[in-house]
């Protein structure tokens, strides 16, 4: 059976003061994860509201190209390195498409 695309939403929360640091951090991922060979998308948003809330909205082909994303040294890097500038740890649930996608 082939592997399902995986949806991920990645929400952050910056310490206050820390919010342009967090966006500046979190974008620095976007390329990186973009050139990945499983990556489908990987869409940094920011609140309207609450300019120190960001999520990641991500599609991957498979479990396995998610799982070979979380082992990637700069993601790492980046999640060793966030406590000091994120109110908590990032919120991170996966998602499976049960509807059938939109027709263009």
């Amino acid at each position: 059976m082939a592997d399902k695309k995986i949806t991920v939403i990645a929400n952050f929360r910056a310490k206050p003061g820390m919010e342009d640091k967090v966006r500046e951090a979190v974008m620095n991922l976007v390329g990186p994860t973009r050139n990945e060979a499983g990556c489908i998308n990987y869409d940094l948003h920011v609140s309207l509201q609450d300019k120190g809330r960001l999520m990641l909205y991500e599609n991957w082909i498979g479990k396995k190209a998610l799982d070979e994303h979380l082992e990637m040294p700069y993601l790492k890097d980046f999640l060793v390195k966030s406590g000091d500038i994120l109110a908590e740890p990032v919120e991170i649930v996966l998602w499976e498409m049960v509807s059938e996608p939109a027709k263009p």
